[in-house]
């Protein structure tokens, strides 16, 4: 199947190059402070700011949607409340700050994925797939991207697991090393993985690319976020 051609915009470098330039840039420098807020002796209190931001800010967002206004800055001013209230502690806690937050981020990543694995539907990596080949797939590509799916459920939460027991078991220093540094760049290698073994399994029948598989993430996100109310 010819492979979708992309628009003279998304051919040309420049300035989606440096977006994924700063914000690959911004990424290295965040895990490098998680990393030295959490293996740290005696935390830094920005330290906890670092790991509580993301966090409060998805909340408080979610909050202000409430059906009704004055129910959501009520829960705003209780959750900040509660932050103000908590934070002499909070603030020597970085590192099981950003163990639950990481987590948080690994089981919703997993939930999101494993549950269109339930029911009759199409797995989430099969819906993806459709955007990229124009809504036809092969027997071979439906039982491979709903493989896939799975594939992406188990890891998220193998990484989950391996940082939670990790955390128990070893000093805190070494969880943060895989937490902080190495966990991201684990992703990245599953990315390039999945890649180069769909190329093996798909044979002369998939010719799509990493790049293809980032556009039909956002294009699938951007058709949940039209949906949503």
């Amino acid at each position: 199947m010819t492979p979708p051609v992309p628009d003279a915009d998304e051919s040309l470098p420049g300035p989606a190059w440096w977006r994924v330039l700063i914000v690959a840039l911004v990424a290295v420098v965040w895990a490098l402070a998680s990393h030295h807020a959490s293996s740290s002796e005696n935390p830094p209190a920005w330290g906890a700011v670092l790991a509580l931001t993301p966090a409060s800010i998805a909340l408080a967002l979610a909050l202000w949607r409430l059906p009704r206004r004055w129910m959501g800055v009520g829960a705003i001013a209780l959750q900040a409340g509660l932050l103000l209230a908590g934070w002499p502690w909070l603030q020597t806690q970085a590192a099981l700050l950003f163990l639950v937050e990481q987590l948080g981020v690994y089981i919703l990543l997993a939930l999101f994925f494993g549950r269109s694995l339930k029911g009759p539907g199409e797995s989430l990596v099969t819906q993806m797939a459709r955007r990229v080949h124009g809504g036809v797939l092969s027997p071979a590509q439906l039982r491979y991207t709903r493989q896939v799916t799975l594939a992406w459920t188990l890891f998220f939460l193998g990484i989950a697991l391996v940082s939670l027991l990790l955390f128990l078991l070893v000093p805190v220093a070494i969880w943060s090393t895989f937490a902080n540094l190495l966990a991201g760049p684990l992703i990245g290698l599953m990315f390039v993985a999945e890649f180069l073994c769909r190329r093996l399994v798909l044979a002369g029948e998939d010719q799509t690319t990493i790049a293809d598989a980032v556009r039909a993430w956002k294009a699938h996100n951007a058709s949940n976020a039209h949906k949503a109310p």
